[in-house]
């Protein structure tokens, strides 16, 4: 079966897709002993794929593994970070940080926490994170001020953000404090720093986010307790089953950058 060659890199855990295109560019990748060429695909059975020299065997393609993280504050949701700050790939044991191709699917702000999918599977990341894809996340957010019903109200039936309206969410008042509130909201989608920005016309200022679920995969359940930050956990066989039915049947091509950077 022929594939892409940066998905192949992205699936052997080589390099991410977009590290893959980039070492395509820098002449490090050869097929069939020529420099290889973006967008070019190869079949491991027939062809031969070398890396900086090193070919690409077929039987050395690692397990999919399927993670949930509660990424805490002060943490970037990126696999390498040029400013040298932590990442969430740091904090996974040294036996997941090389080799596997484990990478965050989507992302969460910098001073945002909570639940975030980490796995190498990139067929299923390009679903999950596709504009077509509307699993719902769910968030407890603390603003300051105490929104009206007609702040409330027009959060739910969406804002304009960079020209398009936002899709409906649900959003309901869990605590009101003298100077704050927190909210519980539902999001279908994922549209840089959505929350912030919505608060933001809103007239409010997102003191905390943090995002307790991703479907009905959850920081805290019966089953598994209250995972803490900064920690994570393999997905059961039936949360990976709901994320691949979930998932759309769509064209593999690649996704906006709206749908990959979930920076809410």
């Amino acid at each position: 079966m022929t594939e892409r060659i940066q998905k192949i890199l992205s699936q052997w855990g080589i390099a991410s897709r977009r590290k893959g295109e980039q070492m395509i560019l820098e002449g490090r990748v050869k097929l069939n002993n020529r420099i290889a060429t973006l967008g070019e695909k190869v079949d491991l059975q027939t062809d031969i794929l070398e890396v900086d020299g090193k070919i690409v065997q077929l039987n050395h393609r690692p397990q999919n593994i399927y993670l949930l993280l509660n990424k805490p504050v002060g943490v970037v949701s990126t696999c390498y970070d040029p400013q040298s700050r932590p990442t969430v790939i740091d904090l996974l044991p040294a036996k997941l940080k090389k080799g596997q191709g484990i990478h965050p699917v989507g992302r969460l702000d910098f001073n945002s926490t909570g639940a975030l999918l980490l796995t190498n599977d990139g067929s299923l990341t390009l679903k999950l994170t596709h504009p077509r894809y509307h699993l719902p996340k769910t968030y407890l957010v603390w603003l300051n001020g105490c929104p009206t019903t007609q702040d409330l109200q027009h959060w739910r039936t969406g804002v304009i953000l960079s020209a398009q309206k936002t899709l409906p969410a649900q959003v309901t008042v869990v605590k009101k404090e003298l100077d704050r509130t927190l909210l519980k909201i539902v999001l279908t989608e994922g549209k840089n720093r959505q929350i912030r920005r919505v608060a933001a016309q809103l007239g409010f200022k997102v003191l905390s986010l943090h995002r307790t679920a991703i479907g009905s995969i959850a920081l805290k359940s019966s089953e598994h307790g209250n995972l803490p930050p900064g920690k994570y956990r393999h997905l059961t066989k039936t949360e990976v089953t709901f994320l691949q039915k979930k998932s759309p049947s769509i064209s593999l091509a690649a996704p906006s950058r709206s749908a990959v950077y979930d920076k809410t």
